[in-house]
């Protein structure tokens, strides 16, 4: 089979949007690991959550002529990150808290129960309309911008860019700020940690605050870019492959999440280009088996995991 060769920095470019979006929902699972060493199976239907904020907010605000489009898509991050946050620290609060000293089975099989409740409960609330929920309607960038031969969406630079920067200010304010220190610590030794005066409570519940926010405002950008019909099981590839990409970079670090976001995205595209479409979802599954098996700590991994 020959490769469009012509084609590939195209494929490329959507490679590193869509990695962008992967990397940002990796983010709050190596997180969440990094601190309470939980994987957050439920971290895939907060990004969900996140994409139906972001349509009922623009379906309250948009048929108002006087509304600013700008302002709304701000609007949507916000209340999207927003209720997304709140999302995560009830789930921490009510589900994991009382599991924190419990065997690591049994807060395995409580992160897919949530997982599955708000897959399957969230159907009461937001399929009740034969229409299928689209947030396209208010994307503002949907017109391409040609640059040297590769067209690129002005919504998918935007994205890019607020990744980019929402990326930026987490690696500052786990470097740089006394919280910051704090989780780095948590994440180091719990019990230790606890000992020397840490909140060890209010350093899970930022945690899930950042990482829920992350996955929050994944799903309001990608819902909006894409413009893929939303139902309650949106997120569940997302989350799949996200974790996928945590676990390449080596869960439990914050770059190796963003690099292996990054790498899974532009395997998904360029499984694309080589002609097989109908394997871009099994890669993930592949990258797993083989970073498993050679490689289990990840790419930036290793016996102790940090934030």
């Amino acid at each position: 089979m020959g490769f469009d060769w012509e084609q590939l920095p195209q494929q490329l470019v959507n490679g590193v949007q869509q990695g962008a979006v992967y990397a940002l929902i990796a983010l709050g699972y190596t997180m969440v690991y990094g601190v309470l060493r939980l994987i957050n199976f439920a971290h895939g239907d907060i990004y969900m959550v996140g994409a139906y904020l972001a349509y009922y907010t623009s379906m309250v605000w948009f048929s108002r002529d006087a509304m600013n489009p700008y302002l709304l898509l701000a609007l949507m991050l916000l209340f999207a990150m927003a209720g997304c946050a709140l999302l995560g620290v009830l789930i921490e609060r009510f589900a994991y808290r009382p599991l924190r000293n419990a065997p690591r089975i049994s807060v395995l099989i409580t992160a897919v129960g949530i997982s599955l409740f708000l897959e399957y409960a969230g159907r009461l609330v937001v399929q009740t309309s034969p229409q299928p929920a689209i947030v396209q309607d208010v994307n503002v960038w949907s017109k391409p911008m040609h640059i040297g031969g590769i067209t690129v969406q002005q919504s998918q630079l935007a994205m890019l860019i607020v990744t980019l920067v929402l990326m930026t200010l987490l690696w500052a304010f786990v470097r740089r700020t006394s919280m910051g220190r704090a989780m780095r610590a948590v994440s180091h030794d719990f019990s230790t940690a606890a000992l020397m005066g840490v909140n060890v409570d209010r350093v899970v519940i930022v945690t899930f605050i950042i990482g829920s926010g992350l996955a929050g405002a994944g799903g309001m950008m990608s819902a909006t870019a894409f413009g893929t019909p939303l139902n309650t099981f949106y997120g569940l590839l997302p989350g799949v492959k996200a974790f996928v990409a945590a676990v390449l970079g080596g869960i439990g670090n914050i770059p190796g999440a963003v690099v292996g976001g990054l790498i899974m995205g532009l395997a998904e595209v360029l499984v694309i280009w080589a002609g097989y479409a109908g394997y871009r979802d099994a890669v993930a599954f592949v990258i797993l088996i083989v970073i498993l098996l050679f490689r289990p700590g990840g790419l930036f991994g290793s016996t102790v995991d940090k934030v």
